[in-house]
């Protein structure tokens, strides 16, 4: 189903870890719009609704008038200006997000073509956990990967051993 090649692999990590945590028959809102990962989620069995694109920093009636047990977000977070206030706006009582990490070597991520595609925030594990726990959050688990690319130069030989995605589960406390 899924080959070695990015985004594979983090679909494939992404899928484990939600199979490990999360049982087939709970319905999921999945945070974002319909994305290549939803039909992946789907396929597994799970019943997923995504957020319709509106933006979560401004509006959370989604999020409040859910009745889901489970909601997902795979890299969303960083593109919110306040996370925190859309973690505690959720309704459901169990978590699973992904984050793509900070790395020390490169810069955010910032889309030279479209304003909605930047990383306002990326993460170290222990930023991430605090605004989870503060927003009311307990992890009961949690994964680290790397994302190692075929190109040749410092970043990407630093890629093969600093993990880049961050992965955890959740329960409302």
């Amino acid at each position: 189903m899924y080959e070695k090649t990015y985004p594979n692999k983090r679909f494939k990590h992404t899928a484990e870890f939600l199979q490990k945590h999360i049982s087939t028959d709970s319905n999921i809102l999945d945070l974002g719009v319909e994305n290549p990962f939803t039909p992946i989620m789907k396929n597994l069995g799970y019943q997923v609704k995504n957020t319709t694109g509106e933006d979560l920093d401004l509006n959370t009636t989604a999020l409040e008038n859910s009745n889901t047990e489970v909601v997902t977000a795979f890299e969303i977070f960083e593109h919110l200006l306040s996370p925190f206030t859309v973690l505690q706006s959720i309704k459901a009582n169990k978590l699973v997000a992904s984050i793509p990490l900070r790395l020390w070597f490169s810069p955010a991520y910032r889309s030279k073509t479209d304003m909605w595609d930047r990383h306002y925030h990326e993460f170290e594990d222990w930023q991430f956990d605090w605004l989870l726990e503060k927003a009311g959050w307990k992890i009961l688990a949690r994964e680290k990967w790397t994302n190692p690319t075929k190109k040749l130069g410092i970043r990407p030989i630093l890629r093969w051993f600093t993990p880049r995605y961050y992965i955890v589960y959740a329960e409302r406390i």
